[in-house]
């Protein structure tokens, strides 16, 4: 694919959507957070607010992210570790007290309970006098990553890409800026991947969801122009320049030819970009600041709409107060003092970044093609087919480090004696305690019958072909729990065990 010497801003956008760039407008600095409780995270927040972030991002722990609530036995040690803990819409009013959801966009990291977590945001801002067909943020919703390479997943798959489907529709008629998934190949590349299989599967998965949107009965233009992606900035700085234009290129060509979408939003690829966490390393973590910089430059000059950069003290523990404000103040400087957004596409034209690009876009093109050849990607997850790949890549890529041929500072080669780490975060562990204890005095409060009618309409509604979203609405409205409203979807839909 050629771009016949398109501009900025034109089809197919190999060299940005927009024909200004960041001359028109800065991307969105996100800074990642969340832990404990949700006034330990919206402390966090308030702060990193204060220090200029432009768009919040949240993470939830595990349990949350797993449809468990913090009393589950199973959920015992991982409150409020991995992110913060919501369990209710109590918890999230908690999370966003003082803060006008009206007036910030908010990335929401979750995946099998995204229905869930975007009913309790919904209700909030709602609750806050909010219009809720003027809210923007993203549901990261990406369900299919999570069989692939991550596993924070639920319901067997055909079940889960309906409530994504569901959220779809639903999001379209209520709250129509939402951006209702954010397709990641972040978490592909975490796990091991290559550029060019980050590129692939990423796309492959957009083709799925697409797909399954339409077979619904949804037209292209009606949800496409709110679809968002979320990749990785690894270390390999031209190759992850070149690897940003190629998957635009391949998006924009996808949507207008095999999915026959006519309005331009539908094919112009939005992303969010984090900094390669699993390119830091504990050995001297200073170095990290170096290896975060180039890769957030790297997502810069790729034409990123929004960027997120990890703390140097990530390999090591939840990023300080301090080490969250030095990786912010990473993207400021390189918004305001390097320059390099004072041109649309810098890098446009350089014979290497383009050989490049055209090699990625093809690695990828034959990749789509075998899993088209198998029958999609649903078919090739379950064939562990996506999985399989990005385990043997992730072996190579180990091998070359063990035997010094990948040269990783710190680690195989410029070694030194490690020093006492100070500084560190450390999650108070009464705060687990303090939060079961919240979970049980609501469910104590709030009206068991009023409840239980609403989650029995959940159930019967997840039997038929009814929308699910008015009702996991309803029932988080009633103070349903993320575990509870799970609970009757398992009911119906079962629990995936991979193979």
């Amino acid at each position: 694919m050629t771009d016949s010497g398109a501009q900025p801003g034109e089809f197919p956008y190999t060299r940005g959507i927009y024909p200004d760039m960041y001359r028109g407008r800065l991307w969105t600095m996100r800074q990642y957070a969340g832990f404990g409780t949700a006034e330990e995270s919206n402390g966090r927040y308030r702060y990193l607010l204060s220090q200029g972030i432009t768009g919040l991002s949240v993470a939830f722990d595990l349990p949350t992210q797993m449809g468990l609530d913090s009393d589950h036995p199973l959920a015992a040690g991982e409150v409020g570790r991995a992110g913060v803990a919501i369990c209710s819409l109590a918890d999230m009013q908690r999370l966003f007290d003082g803060i006008r959801l009206a007036d910030i966009t908010t990335s929401m990291t979750i995946n099998s309970t995204a229905s869930i977590l975007l009913s309790f945001y919904a209700l909030v801002a709602r609750g806050q006098g909010a219009n809720l067909r003027t809210i923007s943020g993203t549901v990261q919703n990406d369900i299919l990553k999570e069989y692939i390479a991550r596993g924070t997943y639920i319901y067997p798959p055909r079940p889960a890409m309906r409530i994504i489907t569901d959220l779809f529709a639903w999001a379209a008629r209520e709250m129509p800026e939402w951006n209702t998934i954010s397709i990641s190949g972040y978490h592909i590349r975490e796990a091991g991947s290559t550029a060019v299989q980050e590129v692939a599967f990423t796309l492959a998965n957009a083709i799925a969801y697409i797909a399954a949107a339409v077979e619904a009965g949804l037209a292209v233009d009606s949800f496409a122009p709110r679809l968002s992606f979320f990749f990785n900035s690894h270390n390999n700085f031209l190759e992850e320049i070149a690897k940003f234009r190629a998957a635009r290129r391949l998006y924009a060509c996808i949507m207008r030819d095999r999915f026959g979408a006519a309005n331009p939003r539908s094919m112009t690829m939005r992303f969010h970009v984090q900094t390669g966490g699993s390119t830091l390393t504990a050995q001297q973590p200073d170095v990290n600041v170096v290896r975060v910089s180039m890769q957030a430059l790297a997502a810069v000059l790729g034409g990123a709409q929004s960027l997120h950069t990890n703390g140097k003290d990530e390999a090591l523990a939840l990023p300080t107060e301090e080490s969250a404000r030095l990786a912010l103040r990473t993207q400021q400087i390189i918004a305001h003092e390097s320059g390099v957004t004072n041109t649309a596409d810098p890098l446009g034209g350089s014979y290497y970044i383009e050989q490049l690009t055209g090699e990625i876009e093809r690695g990828a093109q034959d990749y789509i093609a075998r899993i088209d050849a198998m029958g999609g990607t649903l078919a090739a997850i379950e064939n562990n087919f996506i999985q399989s790949e990005i385990q043997n890549a992730a072996y190579e890529y180990q091998q070359a480090v063990e035997r010094g041929d990948t040269i990783v500072v710190g680690v195989n080669r410029f070694k030194q004696q490690e020093k006492e780490s100070a500084g560190t975060f450390r999650l108070d562990p009464e705060l687990e305690r303090r939060q079961i204890e919240r979970l049980r005095d609501l469910r104590a409060s709030r009206s068991a019958s009023i409840l239980e009618e609403r989650l029995f309409a959940l159930e019967q509604a997840a039997r038929s072909s009814d929308n699910l979203m008015p009702h996991i609405l309803a029932c988080a409205e009633a103070m349903g729990t993320v575990g509870e409203i799970s609970d009757r979807l398992r009911a119906v839909f079962g629990e995936y065990q991979e193979r």
